[in-house]
Parts: structure tokens; C-alpha cells; sequence
């Protein structure tokens, strides 16, 4: 059977979906025959993101902010009351904030940890139940942060090193019930969050980024979106409690 015809009419669920990686798997899956329920705050970039990826696809947007816990159960019981099935769930949904420990405020912290850690593990927490039927699979987004130290990205870091952490016991909860639970780890990736990052820090240059890289350069949102659909897909059966890093060789130094 061709991998196009084995994954058609698959589920998938992306949290962050309106930009970047999310946006970009959405693309990925979409042309892989899967359904596609995006999810985000903006109810703008929602529109405009549909509109990009087709309106003619099998996709639709769902409102929703995953520091709230009530947002993330509606997430996949909306996606499940509009297409009829759960199979993939990509939590892709996550906030950056750079700065020295010291100079970082308490609300930073609880909203990083808000976002990047919790919303994840909530996600997770509504998509279980459903996932089991099926059976499906969990793909993650961390960090190479989430891997090695960073400079002035301490609590990134350490929200990062969670999602690892919680990706790889979830997997062994799952297991049993055949749902493959994993993550990606990117470096630098060509986003708007990366755009963000460079206007708020004027001082870092792009050029400077890149020779960090073994393969001097960054990722481009797509390459790290083939690797989710991969670890979706069947092709990735025996793959789970796996951390891959989609990073150009960073985390090799």
C-alpha cells in the first residue's frame, strides 16, 4: 500500500497550528491525505492560516489558548465532534523568552510553564481516551534546549527539558495501549517566533546563529514538520519514547 493511501483520512490535532512548525505540518499532513484541526488564540491567524494551507483541504481552526485547561479539553472534543476520530496529536503550541535568570519576573515563568509545559500535558491528559480507539500517536514539541544548556534561556530551557521528560514517561504509560508517544527537538528554525526573537534582540544576527551549525544553517519550519508527520506514521511503528533532535547537528558539540 502507498504511504499516501495508508495514512489517508487520518485525524490530527496541532496545537500552534496558525504559524510556524505547526503551521507548516498542517501543510505536510494535509498533502498526506490526513483531516486537520489547527488550533490557536487569534482568531485572525486562524482565518489567514486556513486560507494558506487551502480552503478546499479537510481542515478546520479551533479557538483556543492552552494555559487553560477547559481550552485544551474543547480543543479535542471539538476536533473529534468535526471529523469523527482522533489519530494524531501535535502540541506544538509554545512561547520563548530570553534573558538572564535574575532579570526574569515571576509571571514570565508561570506563563512559560504555562504554555509550553502544562497546556502539553493537558492536551495529552483530553487526547488519551481517544487516541486509545484508534489506536494513534503523540508527537511533542521541545527544544535542543530541552537537551543542553543554553545561555540566558534558563527557564525556556528547563520548561523544554519537562516536555522531554513528560514525553518519554507518557510513552510508557501508553505503550501498553499500542499509542506512540515522542518528540522533536529543533535548534533555530525559520519562524515567526525566531523573527520575534531577532527584533527583540537586535544584538544576535543570523549569521552569527548559523555557525553554531554543523550544517551552517537553519531549519527551515518544513523540515522540522516532515519529521512529526514521519513519527505519526506508520513508518515510525516501533519508534516511541524517542527524542529527535531536528537540529543540523547542534547538539553533537
Amino acid at each position: 500500500m502507498a504511504f499516501y493511501e495508508e495514512i489517508m483520512m487520518n485525524t490530527a490535532l496541532i496545537s500552534g497550528g496558525t504559524s510556524g512548525i505547526g503551521l507548516a505540518t498542517a501543510a505536510v499532513l494535509l498533502d498526506r491525505g490526513w483531516q486537520v484541526a489547527v488550533s490557536g488564540r487569534d482568531e485572525a491567524k486562524g482565518e489567514a492560516a486556513l486560507q494558506q494551507l487551502g480552503p478546499e483541504k479537510a481542515v478546520c481552526y479551533i479557538k483556543g489558548d492552552v494555559s487553560r485547561d477547559e481550552d485544551c479539553r474543547n480543543m479535542v472534543d471539538e476536533t473529534v465532534r468535526r471529523f469523527g476520530s482522533l489519530d494524531g496529536l501535535v502540541t506544538s503550541a509554545g512561547i520563548y523568552e530570553q534573558g538572564l535568570l535574575e532579570n526574569v519576573t515571576p509571571d514570565e515563568v508561570q506563563q512559560l510553564f504555562a504554555v509550553n509545559v502544562y497546556g502539553t500535558i493537558s492536551l495529552c491528559k483530553y487526547a488519551l481516551p481517544h487516541l486509545r480507539r484508534r489506536p494513534g500517536s503523540i508527537v511533542t514539541v521541545s527544544s535542543d534546549a530541552g537537551l543542553q544548556g543554553n545561555i540566558a534561556c534558563s527557564v525556556y530551557g528547563a520548561t523544554k527539558g519537562a516536555v522531554v521528560a513528560f514525553t518519554k514517561s507518557l510513552a510508557l504509560e501508553a505503550a501498553p495501549h499500542q499509542i506512540r508517544v515522542n518528540c522533536v527537538c529543533p535548534g533555530d528554525v525559520e519562524t515567526p517566533m525566531l523573527e520575534k526573537q531577532l527584533r527583540d534582540h537586535p544584538d544576535m544576527e543570523r549569521e552569527t546563529m548559523k555557525e553554531q551549525y554543523p550544517l551552517y544553517r537553519l531549519a527551515q519550519a518544513d523540515e522540522v514538520a516532515k519529521a512529526i508527520a514521519f513519527l505519526l506514521s506508520e513508518d515510525a511503528s516501533f519508534i516511541t519514547a524517542a527524542a529527535l533532535p531536528v537540529d543540523g547537528g547542534l547538539t553533537s558539540w
